[in-house]
């Protein structure tokens, strides 16, 4: 169904007050509607201004408008495959909840739990009940089953925690996992999920339930939310801009997104055509919206809102005609049929080409006076206007043909049971039956695949190409992003004296105003040697004279990963030439051949691969313990955390526990890149926000899992960013350290290498920072970061040895590991190898004019085997580690 009515997740076109004659605009005048038709006609981009003009033709002017909206959405549908074709799904309604923390003065949905025990309900459906619709539907030929709720109703009611808590669940969103699973696998139907507003993470839970999911966007125009007596105010889910930050997560983690807009609730015709606009921004970025609901609004009784005028069926069809010109053929346009009083042909000729959702079985219990159309007479009525009405999946046709990372793993056989291999529309006489979800997690194991000897053959033979064959759309609209990016790249004034600053640094770093660090971060020639020599001269005496290195092997068990990051060349699509996988087995081999040769350490990171379960990473932790009890393990970026926990179902201290109980012992701080929205946004397409970032390393800590922090820079950043990101790592460690948790290990400086990163091809990013930029943030990760985390270490695989000699003159103090293979910034582009030897890091420690010695993950002394193991090995390493001539 995919249709958001107006219930606890939909809109409407005009306010509580519909005002006088005197308020409200003037129309249009006649030359600038002729000129906004003409322009419609000409296939020109329209703005703001004229899709507002446009928004009120009525009459012959509609018509005009209407006719070259219609050439637009036969154009798209040319295109895609299916020329004269209308779409609709075949579905069930489950209303989960009545219940909602919202209070839109339109909705009828929404009850109260007092009525819900009068009238013998419950809070929310049982699983029966939710069975019982769906088996039902099943056995009629339905293949959606349309979830539709309240938003987090128990952060309002406390019975509806109550009843969460009794049967199990955590939250609202866990029973509506659980409960798109036992749909999946107990009926066949496919799952919708409109809950409302969805974090980031929630996201992640729910993708791999089901095909598509939706919220209604409604509108952006604020004061309807914002002022008392607007139609949202009171709705804490209603606010434009988080609605907005959900369709954008759904973009950026591969979702099918429906979503749209409820016309006639106040807005004027320039914030609705601002909010078709904004909707066409998130498209161009992401390309994840499905289709858009244009929807009317509908007075209801018993409503804040019952006096209000409906909005006209005329109205209606201008807003899908603007939205269609806007959008572009490539967006599917849907209308309810049951709102349009049959009015079927109006809203073909204004460019529609999908009816939403239609049910044999269950009412729109969100508009349930507006009854379903027969599907039979459905079809005649859009066989009457020219077209042919087809059945499609909740996920839309165009989505299932591009795979992944559209459409998760543990998805594809219910969808393919159930989809035409060719067009992606549904088979209408499929049979419609439960399948298992998954696969249970003890049964997967595993297994080597592609090139997994590139952690070798980086050095000897180099990647296959510089870029991938999907350059062009895996990472989102380039232009949409270069323009996101330009603001940000701006760089600040700077009016802080930086000799007072230098001053303030030498006598009390701790006490540095953001001025007086901005004023440093910028320094550069006498002033920035002089920041240098103070950082070195802190350094010295917090840490000592010390270089500090450990004998670590990288191990990358995969490469295979659907994330987008943008900086990120070492990502590949199972497919591609240079994709791998280790088994379990090559794992275990790795990190005995590291300590065979005095390593302490492994540092395990992978890609997000579609097909690994949540419990794998306890597979490959315990499969390193098990083979080398003393080994210890350094694994899984809080990105890698998230994935485990989303996709086994747990919550994030949940999993960083079992994940220890396996072995683990540390957990790298990668996944940083920037600590700022502005900033991670660009750099990546689909990875954790930096709220989400900042949960798993606190709650690592606080279960005693220590973890290293990083910042990579050099790309679409500025100083007051890097600013922004010490000032949140200290943070978090002042309040570990009030709370007697040890935390953070260390601090890396990450300098972008930009060589083949997609980002930098695409024209966006600098080529690295410079190397005024490495000692300015080395020097100042030294100072902001004191007294709180007291190790500084620069990356010899960035910069090389010079390059690493040089921070450690700038406040650094730990030179990393020998890595013994290294393949992220290696298929990045950076020229420095693979492996150094112990040696090797002696040497740059010597440049530097200090001594050296061996240390463990978290800073302590190395045992005399472990050093004697590893000097007697050094430089002799066995036959499949990467050795540099």
């Amino acid at each position: 169904m995919t249709s958001s009515a107006q219930g606890p997740d939909q809109g409407s076109d005009r306010g509580t007050d519909p005002g006088t004659a005197a308020d409200r605009p003037a129309p249009p005048t006649a030359n600038a509607m002729r000129r906004a038709l003409r322009r419609a006609r000409d296939g020109v981009a329209l703005d703001v201004v004229e899709a507002a003009v446009l928004l009120q033709a009525r009459g012959d002017d509609l018509r005009d408008l209407c006719a070259s909206a219609a050439r637009v959405r036969d154009a798209g549908l040319e295109a895609a495959g299916r020329p004269g074709v209308i779409t609709y799904s075949k579905g069930v309604f489950i209303p989960l909840t009545r219940l909602c923390r919202d209070k839109c003065h339109y909705c009828t949905f929404v009850t109260v739990p007092g009525k819900l025990r009068r009238d013998g309900h419950g809070m929310f459906l049982s699983p029966d009940e939710v069975l019982d619709i769906a088996r039902r539907g099943a056995e009629m030929g339905c293949k959606e089953a349309l979830f539709t709720l309240g938003d987090r109703p128990e952060d309002r009611w406390p019975e509806a925690r109550e009843w969460l808590e009794a049967h199990g669940y955590d939250d609202t969103l866990s029973y509506v996992r659980a409960m798109a699973i036992r749909v999946l696998e107990e009926t066949g139907l496919l799952p919708h999920l409109n809950p409302g507003v969805m974090s980031w993470t929630d996201f992640q839970r729910l993708k791999p339930v089901a095909p598509s999911l939706g919220m209604m966007l409604e509108t952006t125009a604020e004061r309807l939310w914002s002022e008392p007596g607007g139609p949202h105010h009171g709705s804490p889910d209603k606010e434009p801009a988080v609605r907005l930050r959900v369709l954008e997560d759904a973009g950026r983690s591969n979702v099918p997104f429906t979503t749209g807009l409820l016309i006639g609730i106040g807005e004027t015709y320039e914030e609705r055509a601002e909010s078709i606009f904004a909707l066409r921004r998130v498209q161009r970025a992401y390309h994840g919206i499905q289709e858009l609901i244009m929807q009317n609004f509908r007075a209801k009784p018993d409503t804040a809102m019952r006096g209000m005028p409906d909005a006209e069926l005329e109205e209606l069809a201008a807003t899908i005609a603007v939205a269609r010109h806007i959008m572009g053929p490539s967006t599917r346009i849907q209308a309810p049929p049951n709102l349009v009083d049959g009015e079927y042909e109006l809203l073909i000729g204004a460019g529609i080409d999908d009816w939403g959702g239609v049910s044999p079985l269950t009412r729109d219990h969100v508009n349930p006076e507006r009854p379903w159309p027969q599907i039979d007479d459905l079809t005649a009525r859009t066989a009457g206007c020219g077209f042919e009405l087809r059945e499609r999946l909740p996920i839309y046709p165009e989505f299932i043909q591009r795979g992944e990372p559209w459409l998760d793993p543990r998805l594809v056989p219910h969808v393919r049971a159930l989809a035409d291999p060719v067009t992606g529309l549904a088979v209408e006489d499929a049979v419609v039956e439960g399948r298992p979800w998954q696969e249970p997690d003890e049964g997967f194991s595993m297994s080597a695949t592609g090139r997994t000897d590139l952690h070798h053959t980086i050095d000897t033979e180099g990647r296959t190409a510089d870029r991938r064959d999907d350059f062009d759309e895996v990472y989102g609209d380039w232009e949409a992003l270069r323009e996101a990016a330009a603001p940000g790249m701006v760089p600040s004034r700077i009016d802080a004296d930086v000799r007072q600053a230098l001053k303030q640094a030498a006598d009390d770093p701790t006490r540095l105003t953001d001025d007086e660090a901005l004023a440093l971060l910028h320094a550069d020639g006498p002033a920035l040697d002089a920041l240098c020599r103070i950082a070195d001269d802190l350094r010295s005496a917090t840490v000592g004279d010390d270089v500090t290195y450990i004998t670590t092997r990288n191990i990358n068990f995969t490469n295979v990963c659907y994330t987008g990051c943008r900086f990120c060349a070492f990502a590949q699509r199972r497919t591609d030439a240079d994709a791998y996988t280790l088994s379990l087995s090559q794992v275990a081999d790795r990190a005995q051949q590291a300590w065979d040769v005095g390593a302490v350490e492994v540092c395990m990171q992978g890609g997000i691969h579609p097909d690994l379960p949540g419990t794998a990473y306890f597979d490959i932790a315990r499969a390193v313990k098990e083979r080398v009890p003393g080994m210890h393990v350094h694994a899984f970026s809080p990105m890698e955390v998230v994935n485990g926990a989303t996709r086994t179902g747990m919550s994030i201290r949940e999993w960083l526990t079992e994940a220890k109980a396996a072995g683990l012992d540390t957990i790298p701080g990668t996944a940083a890149e920037i600590l700022d929205d502005e900033v991670r946004w660009i750099l990546t397409k689909g990875k954790l926000p930096t709220a989400t970032w900042v949960e798993v390393i606190k709650t690592a800590h606080e279960l005693g899992i220590r973890s290293s922090s990083t910042m990579m820079y050099g790309h679409v950043d500025q100083p007051r960013h890097w600013l922004g990101h010490f000032r949140v790592l200290a943070d978090i460690q002042r309040e570990a350290l009030a709370k007697g948790v040890e935390g953070f290990t260390e601090f890396v400086t990450l300098p972008f290498i930009h060589t083949n990163a997609p980002v930098y091809l695409a024209g966006i990013a600098r080529p690295g920072p410079t190397t005024r930029d490495n000692r300015a943030v080395t020097a100042m990760a030294r100072l902001l970061l004191h007294p709180y985390i007291t190790n500084i270490q620069t990356s010899w695989v960035k910069l090389g040895t010079e390059g690493a000699a040089e921070m450690l003159r700038s406040g650094a103090n730990d030179l990393g590991g020998t890595l013994m293979e290294e393949t992220i910034s290696r298929m990045a582009g950076s020229s420095y190898g693979s492996y150094r030897s112990i040696q090797d890091l002696i040497a740059i420690a010597d440049a530097a004019g200090r001594p050296a010695r061996p240390r463990t993950t978290t800073y302590g002394p190395v045992t005399d085997e472990r050093q004697s193991a590893a000097l007697a090995s050094d430089g002799h390493l066995p036959e499949l580690l990467p050795v540099l001539e």
